[in-house]
């Protein structure tokens, strides 16, 4: 991989690591990275949860979620 045509501006090229912002019932912070959340207008800063964490799934998703979790943990790999 080249980095040829990449910008040279101050900060263009900064990793940003972004982690869930979930926090457990002990007060600690959830140590994996988090996907982008729901951004309704550029003013609303960015939330990030990973999907586990996300508090706006529907019904649907939650019971997708659960099932692909339980079979996780049987042993079982579902996608």
């Amino acid at each position: 991989m080249s980095i040829e045509g990449h910008s040279s501006a101050p900060g263009a090229n900064v990793i940003v690591e972004h982690y869930c912002e979930h926090r457990h019932a002990d007060g600690t912070g959830c140590k994996e990275w988090g996907g982008r959340g729901p951004q309704p207008i550029p003013a609303v800063p960015t939330r990030w949860w990973r999907w586990e964490h996300f508090p706006h799934k529907t019904f649907e998703q939650e019971q997708a979620l659960r099932r692909k979790l339980e079979a996780a943990r049987g042993g079982k790999i579902i996608q």
